[in-house]
Formats: C-alpha cells, sequence, structure tokens
C-alpha cells in the first residue's frame, strides 16, 4: 500500500467513522444513559466487530453477493428489522413515570454483531474494500490492511459521540426530559434507515 493510498484511507476511515450513523447515534444514546465507562464495551464491539466485518467482506461475502444477490435483500431486511428493534430499545430506556434510567447498554458481542445489519458499516466496508485495498498483496493481506486501518481510527471517532452523549446528560437532568432525548434519537435512527431504501 502507498502512502498515498494509506493517507486516503486514513481519510475515509476517519470521516465514515465520525459522522452521524447508526452506531454514534446509539453511542450518544448510550453515553445519556449510562455514562461513558459502562458504554465502553458497546464502543469495542463497533470497532472491533466492524474490522473483522471488513475483513470478511474483503475476503469472502463480495464474492458471495455477487454470486447470490438474493442476499442482498435479505440482508436489507434483516437490518431495518433490527434497527427498528434497537430504536424502539432506545426510546424505552426510561420509562415515563421514572426517576431514573432503566435497561443495560448493549455488549460488546451485540454491538459487535449489529455491524452486520447496519446500513453504514456495509457502505464503509464495501467501499474501503474496493477502493483501497492493496490488489497486489493478495486477498487476505490487503483485507486486514484496510481493517487494521479502521480499527485504529474508529475507536477515537465513536469515543466522542459518547462523550457527547455524557455531557448531554448532565444537561438533561430529569428522566422526562431524557426520556424526550431517547425518542429522538430512536426517530433519529429509524430515519438513518432512508439511505436503504433509496
Amino acid at each position: 500500500m502507498t502512502l498515498e493510498i494509506l493517507i486516503a484511507l486514513i481519510s475515509f476511515a476517519v470521516a465514515t467513522s465520525i459522522t452521524p450513523g447508526p452506531n454514534n447515534l446509539m453511542l450518544m444514546a448510550s453515553g445519556a444513559n449510562y455514562g461513558l465507562r459502562r458504554t465502553v464495551p458497546h464502543m469495542l464491539g463497533i470497532s472491533l466487530g466492524h474490522a473483522f466485518m471488513v475483513t470478511m467482506v474483503g475476503v469472502v461475502l463480495l464474492r458471495v453477493f455477487a454470486t447470490y444477490p438474493m442476499l442482498n435483500i435479505l440482508l436489507i431486511v434483516l437490518s431495518v428489522t433490527y434497527m427498528l428493534w434497537l430504536a424502539w430499545k432506545i426510546a424505552n430506556a426510561v420509562p415515563p413515570d421514572a426517576k431514573s434510567v432503566t435497561g443495560k447498554p448493549l455488549t460488546f458481542l451485540q454491538a459487535a454483531a449489529f455491524q452486520w445489519v447496519n446500513p453504514k458499516a456495509w457502505f464503509m466496508a464495501i467501499s474501503a474494500i474496493s477502493g483501497y485495498a492493496p490488489q497486489n498483496q493478495g486477498v487476505w493481506v490487503g483485507s486486514l490492511m484496510v481493517a487494521a486501518v479502521f480499527a485504529a481510527t474508529n475507536l477515537p471517532s465513536i469515543t466522542i459521540w459518547a462523550w457527547i452523549g455524557v455531557q448531554v446528560r448532565r444537561w438533561l437532568g430529569s428522566a422526562k426530559r431524557l426520556r424526550a432525548f431517547n425518542i429522538s434519537m430512536a426517530l433519529l435512527l429509524v430515519a438513518s434507515l432512508y439511505p436503504m431504501f433509496m
């Protein structure tokens, strides 16, 4: 991988990791509801789960999707269903009459598994592999190089969103305002599905 391609890949990874999307909206909600320390497994699940996904996309899945296009439709249906369930979970993290947050943040494995139904994660993985993976070093090496760049840049980028959620929590103060915030985050998560249908 040349230095120019590496710099371009790092720029792409940072830009796509730090911009709003399902992962970052969920991290902001988790930071607001559970604090930064309890959100760390969720953050690690996103970063390492996405790096694993990038590797698998590069090595296997692009070939599978080319052979069986119907799997794309199945993935879209699963993505929409799972993201709607997560939106409901976020919206109901604070019951209307509660004095505090109920429920638990996503675990490492839940966050890692979420990458497989997250449309933005798929876009990032496919674009990075097809645009930046070195073709002259073999499928495995090229895929692992792209995944390593994502793993290194993703965690600092998404930590910002969880931290913003913690700051928002201080401003919200009451369970009623926190519930309104959670409902807003859930609606934004549902709205993030729009590009999938376009």
